[in-house]
Parts: structure tokens; C-alpha cells; sequence
């Protein structure tokens, strides 16, 4: 980026910061918390370039003072190794980002083959989410769930929140759990204490924080049904639950959770607005080629992206060849080391890119 465009990140900067200060901004919230994380994005940027100016004032006294006295040659020399260091920190931060990496998520994870097994697995699946969530202080909230007859699911849905303004949301960090994962382990209906292999469906949208999609109120069929626990149990003596039907497109969104009719209709009209702008994105990458990574559309296990291997404590993601022995503690929430290493693969391939 050439110094003309970095003064403008600063110029940037200044003005988001002059904002920030006044009350009247944070009236808005919404608006509020778009300005906020745009400064949490720059603030890096912004550090890393004062830091290389500094360094290359620095650099220029200390040769001079140099020619003076040579005790200033070694400080001159370790200056100059670091510089090259912050320029590459710098081209990193510069890199294009994805546009939702400061966004909430909506999350669907769906039962494949393995039957009940697969519905068990899509509940720990679940769970790990939940755990990693609150790890990370954000609001995990299930939107709809259908049970299996063991206790797992079937189908759920679940939206994941941040609660600050930092630069990356939970998008940036869960954007690649998309695609089916594969479990190897002696399944609870198994007798024989065989290990079988099964596999759930997780697909992962952003959840816009403004509606970005209009949809005509005539595409939509609205069916009203009595909210359901675990094995059909009726929770609800009203028809509270709401179901929409995307009569172009097929697509069906419930929601159960909510207290009233009114609040689950709005919320089922969000999650299929967000699987809308998925969709709509999906082709539109397609049709320009674009090398983005395409989520999981059919639940077969020969389609993994990751396994949970249990009698050897083992994960692996086939996508950056990663492996570790610790499937416990990741399945309890600690999943930031297979997260880290998707996303440093995802940053060199993307500065390769960039050096073309």
C-alpha cells in the first residue's frame, strides 16, 4: 500500500476516533458498535505504521550519531533487522479482509448417516460450540431443535453473539467449522462394542446486522405449531411455534424458543434472510470463480472436514493436516489450537495470493 493510501487509513482513524468521543454517537447503538469495531480493525494498522515511522527515525539518528561514536553501530544495526519485521507485520494487517469477519454467526448443525448415532454426535457437536462460546464470553442462544429419540439432534439451530466491538467477531473465528464432521467411536446403541463411523452436517452463516435481503411477503408460507421438547413433549399449551417456507427456494426455517409468535416468526424471517445472503453469495462466487471454500450440502462421511476419533483421544482436520490427542478438552470448548491453525493456514494462502 503505498503512503498516500496509509494516510488515509490515519486520516480514518483520527475521524473514527473523533466520533467515538462524542456522546450523541452512542445514542445509536447500532451505529455505535459498526464505528467501534472499525477502530478495533484500524487500531493494529494504525500501531504498526507509528511503530515503522518511529523505527525509521530512529534508524536515520542512529547512523548518524554513528559516525560520532561507534557504540551507536550495533543499536543502528538491531533497528535496521527490526524494520523489515514490521513491514511484514504490516503487509499481514493489510491483507483484504473478509467482509463478516466482525459478525455474528447463525450456526445449523444436522444429523447425517449413523442414525441415532449421528444424532448423538450432532449433540456434542453442539455442546463443544456452546462451551467454546462461553469460553469466549459470547451469548449462544438455540433457536430451534429437533430431538431424537435418544436424547440428540436431528436438526438444530443456534445463533452465536459477541458482546464487544472487536475487529474480529465470531465469524472470524468459526467461519470454517462449515462441512461435515466425522465421528469414530463404539456408538451407545452398539452392543457389540464395535466402533462405528458416522457424521453430522454444520453449516455456518453471517448473521447481518441490518437486513440485507428483501424477501416479498408473497414467497412466504407461515405455519403456526405447539412448541416441543426432547421426544415430542409439548412445552406449550399455545401455538407459539412458528414455521416459514421459502416457496421459491424450498427453504424451511423454524423457531420454537422465543415466548411468543410474533417474536419466533421475526426471528425465523432472520435466519432465512441470513441463509438467503449465503445462498446469494454462494453464486455469486461461483460465477466469478472465486476459490472460496463451499460448505457441506449433503451429510457424507466421506466428505469430512474433520474426525473425532474417540478410542484414540484423536482430532484431526483433513484441511491443514492437523492432529492432535486431546479430542476431550476440544469437545469440552477448548477448540482455539485447531481454530488457530485453520486460520494461519487461511493467512498464507491469502498473502500468497497477494504476492502474485
Amino acid at each position: 500500500m503505498d503512503s498516500s493510501s496509509l494516510h488515509g487509513l490515519l486520516a480514518e482513524y483520527a475521524d473514527l476516533e473523533k466520533q467515538l468521543a462524542d456522546p450523541a454517537v452512542h445514542a445509536d447503538q447500532g451505529r455505535a458498535r459498526k464505528l467501534g469495531r472499525r477502530y478495533a480493525e484500524l487500531s493494529p494498522i494504525v500501531k504498526v505504521i507509528n511503530e515503522l515511522d518511529q523505527a525509521r527515525d530512529d534508524l536515520g539518528t542512529a547512523r548518524e550519531l554513528a559516525d560520532e561514536d561507534a557504540g551507536f553501530a550495533a543499536e543502528a544495526e538491531e533497528i535496521a533487522a527490526r524494520i523489515p519485521q514490521l513491514e511484514s507485520r504490516l503487509t499481514e494487517l493489510l491483507l483484504p479482509r473478509d467482509p463478516y469477519d466482525g459478525s455474528d454467526v447463525l450456526m445449523e448443525i444436522k444429523s447425517g448417516e449413523g442414525g441415532e448415532e449421528s444424532a448423538l454426535f450432532a449433540g456434542d457437536l453442539l455442546r463443544m460450540y456452546l462451551r467454546y462460546a462461553e469460553r469466549h464470553g459470547w451469548k449462544a442462544e438455540v433457536l430451534d431443535a429437533v430431538h431424537s429419540d435418544l436424547g440428540g439432534y436431528k436438526d438444530v439451530t443456534v445463533a452465536v453473539k459477541s458482546k464487544g466491538t472487536d475487529a474480529d467477531g465470531v465469524w472470524a473465528r468459526l467461519k470454517f467449522e462449515g462441512g461435515v464432521h466425522r465421528v469414530q467411536r463404539v456408538p451407545a446403541t452398539e452392543s457389540q462394542g464395535r466402533i462405528h463411523t458416522s457424521a453430522a452436517g454444520v453449516l455456518i452463516y453471517p448473521e447481518p446486522e441490518e437486513v440485507e435481503v428483501e424477501i416479498d411477503p408473497n414467497d412466504l408460507r407461515i405455519d403456526v405449531f405447539r412448541s416441543s421438547g426432547p421426544g415430542g413433549q409439548s412445552v406449550n399449551t399455545t401455538d407459539s411455534a412458528v414455521r416459514v417456507t421459502h416457496l421459491p427456494t424450498g427453504i424451511v426455517v423454524s423457531c420454537q424458543n422465543e415466548k411468543s409468535q410474533i417474536q419466533n416468526r421475526a426471528r425465523a424471517i432472520q435466519v432465512l434472510q441470513a441463509r438467503l445472503q449465503a445462498m446469494a453469495e454462494e453464486e455469486a462466487a461461483a460465477k466469478a470463480a472465486d476459490a472460496r471454500k463451499s460448505q457441506v450440502r449433503t451429510v457424507d462421511r466421506s466428505e469430512r472436514v474433520r474426525t473425532y476419533n474417540f478410542p484414540e483421544n484423536r482430532i484431526s482436520d483433513h484441511r491443514v493436516n492437523y492432529k492432535a490427542y486431546n479430542l476431550d478438552q476440544v469437545l469440552d470448548g477448548d477448540l482455539d489450537a485447531v481454530l488457530d491453525a485453520l486460520a494461519a493456514a487461511d493467512r498464507e494462502e491469502r498473502l500468497a495470493t497477494a504476492g502474485q
